[in-house]
Formats: C-alpha cells, structure tokens, sequence
C-alpha cells in the first residue's frame, strides 16, 4: 500500500484504475441519535450520496435519500421524531483507495449495494457510487430498440418499450415512457447487429431524469431518460457489448 505520503499511481487506462481516481473525497459521518430532519439537511448542503452513521464504535450504517422516501416519508413518519439509525442501512461495505476498479464492481455486485465507503489505511476518504463506475468506462452512442421489464411484487411481469441512447459494458442510458423510480430492478431486452440473438440483462435504475434528453435538455416528448447499471451480466455478454461498443465509437465519432 502506498504510504500516507504518496500519491495513488496513475491509471493509464480504465482498467487500471484505482477507486480513488472515481470516488467522491470526503465522507460525511454523524452518530446515530441524529433525527432524519437534520441529517437529510446535512446531506443537502454538503451534496453528499449518502451520510456514513456511526452508531457505535463498531456499529456502522448508511443513510441514502432512498433511506428516507421508502422508510419515512412512505410510511407517514415524521422526520423530526426518527432517529438516523433507525433507518441506516446495514452492513457497510468498505474498500481501499488504492484497489482496482473491477474490485469495486465486482463488491458492488456480490454485496447487492450500490455505495461503497473508501478507506485510507482504515480511515474514510470517500464514496465511490455505481454511477461513478456506469459513467466512467467509455460509452458509445445508441439508438437501440430495447424492451424493459419490471417484475412487480406478485411476479407479475409488466414490458415497456424504450431505446437505449448511450451503451456501455457496465450498463446504458435508455429512454422510456415508463415510470422508473431509482433502484427499481428491471430486465432489459435488446439486440446488437452481428449477433444472433438478443441480449437480456438484469440491472437497476440508477437515476431518474424526468423529461430530459440525452444532453439533460427538457425533452420534447413524455419519455423519461434514466441509467441502467447492469447488475448481472456473464462474462460472454460482457465481451459481446464491449466489442459492439469498440466497433461502434469510431463510426459515431467520424464525421464524414
């Protein structure tokens, strides 16, 4: 590990990055007997993903504005009476600043969360997202037909048209009339030309751009543009949307 000195090395390209060239520096932390009034306003005004809760000297947890819709302000609660550890999400997944990236994915992936606090030799440092890695490898421009699904809580299956914008191996930008709210799991259908048969991929809905375009201009349409993080996605699927990416960013980048 570098000493405390020293910088992360240098990445020469994505895949050699490390987690502290991607994170957000600094990581907010207050104890756990905060009311969620005071800790949503923390968050606010310091523009922060999450607050790191600490409850106790060994007892940690996250609180994320989903925290605070789904088990607050859903539920009727008042905000001024409930505790931060109340509605702290638990286990806090850590990782070094000076891992790979692919580390970060892969924890991401195996702990179902999409935060993970980094650490300098044990300290916080900073947040690193699952937008920060869907933003960062490079993403080609798009317009693919593609079929969401979203699985309600009977089982039922429910499918949407929508177009992906943007596409890279980690997920895609896609456009839909739907109503994606963030973190709802979807299933996304679509083909790439050369292949035989079509892709189909689990993921999440990262964010929610309500009547924006691509470049975050009000839309014209009533179409919702959101980001998909692929959640799982095999190794030949990955391959296949990696080289479709390569193939195509030359052709959508060439002016003539």
């Amino acid at each position: 590990m570098p000493s405390k000195n020293e910088d992360p090395p240098k990445a020469a390209n994505h895949r050699n990055k490390v987690v502290a060239h991607m994170m957000t520096p600094g990581v907010v932390q207050i104890p756990g007997d905060v009311s969620v009034t005071e800790a949503a306003s923390l968050m606010e005004r310091e523009r922060m993903p999450c607050l790191l809760v600490k409850d106790t000297e060994s007892c940690f947890g996250l609180m994320t504005p989903t925290d605070i819709v789904k088990k607050v302000v859903a539920l009727g609660l008042e905000p001024d009476n409930i505790e931060a550890r109340t509605i702290m999400t638990r286990p806090v997944q850590f990782i070094e600043y000076d891992r790979m990236i692919g580390e970060a994915s892969a924890l991401m992936l195996t702990s179902h969360t999409p935060i993970l606090i980094v650490t300098k030799q044990e300290q916080p440092v900073g947040v690193l997202t699952a937008r920060d890695l869907i933003l960062s490898p490079k993403r080609c421009p798009a317009n693919i037909p593609a079929t969401i699904t979203i699985m309600d809580r009977s089982r039922s299956a429910t499918e949407y048209p929508a177009v992906i914008l943007q596409l890279s191996s980690v997920g895609a930008l896609m456009e839909s009339t739907a109503s994606l709210p963030p973190e709802t799991a979807v299933i996304a259908t679509f083909s790439l030309s050369a292949l035989a048969s079509p892709l189909t991929v689990q993921g999440r809905i990262l964010s929610d751009y309500d009547r924006t375009d691509a470049t975050g201009r009000p839309s014209q349409t009533s179409a919702t543009t959101v980001d998909v993080q692929f959640t799982r996605l095999s190794p030949a699927d990955h391959s296949r949307i990696e080289t479709w990416v390569l193939q195509n960013e030359s052709a959508f980048n060439d002016p003539s």
